[in-house]
């Protein structure tokens, strides 16, 4: 095991994405910022940026997801915590989605996560510990009206943390999976009673890594004090 701990966010960016790249790289983490683009890391405060590096991939693509981890193995060292916190905002109701719209949801929003878990346990079984953390929604245990496209690959990827979960943790690996019930406030705002702050969200995934091993917690549901469930 590496010396320095290594996080990778796969899918960084505006919002929670960055907040959670901002909140391990201010632990003393050094951070992969994995995104479709590269990684957002000029907006990792001066502080923290010399721990941030940035990297493309498509996650949909299993052969950019096996690069990029393979790139991250080779120049930052085996990853402690991988976090998949890709997914669309698809809407539309069931006769108007259109097979191509829906498949692609499913792609982004469930595949993906289980290429990126897959890398991911790939990397940390070896040593035998590690942490896997899925983001999801309201959408993962309630379909709403007009949500088809984007309740359906949220389910998938709650069935798939918790079959990895079962799978994996006796060997060592925490996989966890966060239902954010609610919707999130713009980058940088502290919330409010109808919305979850960002670095409060990425606040409750580092609780989740840092779990004695004797105590952990394999979901959580995350909302604002004003929402109601």
């Amino acid at each position: 095991m590496t010396q320095q701990e290594i996080a990778v966010v796969v899918g960084a960016g505006p919002g929670l994405g960055n907040a959670l790249v901002h909140r391990f790289a201010r632990a003393g983490m050094t951070v992969a910022a994995v995104s479709r683009r590269g990684g957002h890391v000029d907006s990792t405060p001066a502080a923290d940026r010399g721990r941030v590096k940035g990297y493309v991939c498509d996650a949909t693509q299993s052969r950019q997801v096996t690069t990029a981890f393979a790139g991250i193995e080779r120049e930052l060292g085996v990853p402690d915590l991988v976090v998949f916190n890709i997914g669309t905002w698809d809407r539309g109701g069931v006769l108007e989605l259109s097979e191509d719209l829906f498949v692609r949801a499913w792609r982004i929003g469930c595949l993906a996560g289980f290429l990126v878990g897959q890398a991911a346990a790939r990397a940390m079984l070896p040593r035998g510990s590690g942490t896997i953390i899925f983001s999801g929604a309201t959408g993962s245990i309630r379909g709403g009206a007009g949500f088809a496209a984007f309740a359906v690959p949220k389910f998938g990827l709650r069935a798939l943390a918790q079959s990895m979960a079962r799978e994996l943790g006796p060997k060592g690996l925490h996989v966890a999976h966060v239902l954010i019930d609610g919707m999130i406030a713009a980058e940088g705002e502290n919330g409010a009673q109808s919305a979850l702050a960002p670095a409060a969200i990425a606040e409750s995934y580092y609780g989740l890594y840092r779990q004695d091993r004797s105590a952990w917690s394999h979901e959580i549901d995350l909302r604002p004090m004003g929402e109601r469930f």
